[in-house]
């Protein structure tokens, strides 16, 4: 017989499915039904009260031991796991962690300071006319900011707010979209935070296959069929690590594929304007359940903390309302300032001048490295995904030369080494491309023992 606390809730399920029984275990944990600590019963008794095979309930428990909402202790039975006090980021730390003493760090995915906008020239230009805010109540957008992002939003979303950056956005978006247990698609290989804080969610990430074009529609069917995801994370432009973005036509056949299944789509579009490649977005096809994130930290400065999220109205007007509980709304200066920054012809063209001048270093470094029979795909944005013998060996040959580079594991979903071994060179700040620079990374490409090797 299963205790009261599980019968309240267990006879609504619908879905009774390995996903299902996953699911719906995990918001009970996250609403606070279940209670870190709680024994669950043996999964025979599940079993029984829900009719289905004990193979079912384990596979769910399976799901949720991996998701971290669950833990089994052998003889001791079963346990609602009791949530660590500090979840690290540990795919992030192994990109950003120490890289000893190096002349040039191309580890580090940011752009380069130089080709920014001045953001104090910006916040001096709107200081006359801003005021500070008076009301709780008031709009989260800033009206010049709204007006800025609407005539650059490739399709007008249905409601629009902003947050504190672009994890941030993604953060509070997914929360409103799924439960512990859930299944998210997110491209492989894809950027490390974004695995870390499904992790931290409870989520199990399922990566698809990407080309240089985005995200494979057949490799999307497939696993949109097996595996029947809440979302599906992509990012549309300059995709981090490997520079690819969607075509229009690739966007149109991913959304043909989408269309028959009942997915949020979560746009990323992280690069903005320094991205070569046009906006696309599957918003033209599937407006309703598409939410999308601009992001500015790589266009105009990390330091204006600010993310745009536009499209479905439901999570968006959720993610607006959740915020009103929290920091209420984003630095109404810092918005004035972004928009005059969207607007103003000397802003845009120092940021069409840095868009330029990553994609000519990029081309470069590209050339370069093909001159030296290394292939490696140019792509968009600031990152190189450069192919390796073998990962460490990439990395300790590189800082041997006093270059650092970002292992190419923790972009990866699935942690077995599928894929290839890969670096992530950030190119951003590649100039002058100096022999000694071409020589890391050389190296790094090649195996161990072989001519440019260490």
């Amino acid at each position: 017989m299963l205790p009261y606390n599980i019968v309240d809730w267990w006879d609504e399920i619908e879905e009774r499915s390995a996903r299902g029984i996953a699911a719906a275990v995990g918001r009970a944990v996250r609403d606070g039904s279940l209670a870190p600590g709680t024994r669950l019963p043996t999964v025979r008794a599940i079993a029984r009260r829900l009719g289905v095979s004990p193979t079912t309930v384990s596979e769910a428990w399976r799901e949720l031991a991996r998701s971290g909402a669950i833990e089994t202790r052998g003889r001791n039975g079963t346990l609602v796991r009791t949530p660590d006090p500090v979840q690290a980021p540990r795919r992030y730390r192994q990109v950003t962690g120490g890289r000893g003493a190096v002349d040039r760090d191309l580890s580090t995915g940011t752009p380069d300071p130089a080709l920014l906008p001045d953001l104090a020239g910006a916040v001096a230009r709107v200081a006359d006319r801003w005021s500070a805010t008076a009301s709780y109540a008031e709009d989260p957008v800033d009206p010049g900011l709204a007006a800025a992002l609407h005539a650059r939003w490739p399709v007008a979303p249905e409601a629009l707010t902003v947050t504190d950056g672009a994890m941030d956005a993604l953060d509070r978006v997914l929360r409103e979209l799924m439960a512990i247990g859930d299944r998210v698609l997110v491209e492989d290989p894809t950027f490390p935070p974004l695995l870390d804080l499904l992790e931290v969610l409870g989520a199990r990430a399922v990566g698809v296959a990407v080309d240089p074009h985005g995200v494979r529609p057949d490799v999307l069917a497939e696993a949109l069929d097996r595996h029947r995801p809440v979302a599906v994370v992509i990012q549309p432009r300059a995709q981090n690590p490997t520079g690819a973005s969607l075509t229009a036509r690739r966007a149109a056949e991913l959304a043909a594929v989408i269309a028959g299944h009942d997915v949020w789509v979560v746009e990323d579009d992280h690069s903005g304007d320094i991205a070569t490649a046009p906006p696309v977005t599957l918003a033209r096809h599937l407006p309703h359940r598409t939410v999308t994130v601009l992001g500015f930290s790589k266009s105009h400065g990390p330091d204006l903390r600010i993310a745009a999220v536009g499209g479905a109205a439901g999570p968006v007007e959720a993610v607006a309302t959740r915020r009103q509980l929290g920091p209420g709304w984003s630095s109404r200066l810092l918005q004035a300032a972004l928009a005059d920054m969207l607007t103003h012809p000397g802003t845009t063209d120092v940021v069409r001048t840095a868009r330029d001048a990553y994609r000519d270093r990029r081309r470069r470094v590209v050339s370069a490295l093909a001159e030296r029979g290394i292939d490696v795909v140019a792509g968009d944005g600031i990152n190189l995904w450069l192919p390796v013998a073998d990962e460490q060996h990439a990395l300790v040959a590189a800082a041997a030369r006093g270059v650092a580079v970002a292992p190419g594991s923790p972009f990866r979903v699935a942690e077995d080494g599928t894929g290839g071994a890969h670096v992530r060179v950030t190119v951003a700040t590649i100039e002058p491309l100096d022999e000694g620079l071409l020589d890391a990374l050389v190296a790094a490409a090649a195996p161990p023992g072989r001519p440019g090797g260490a």
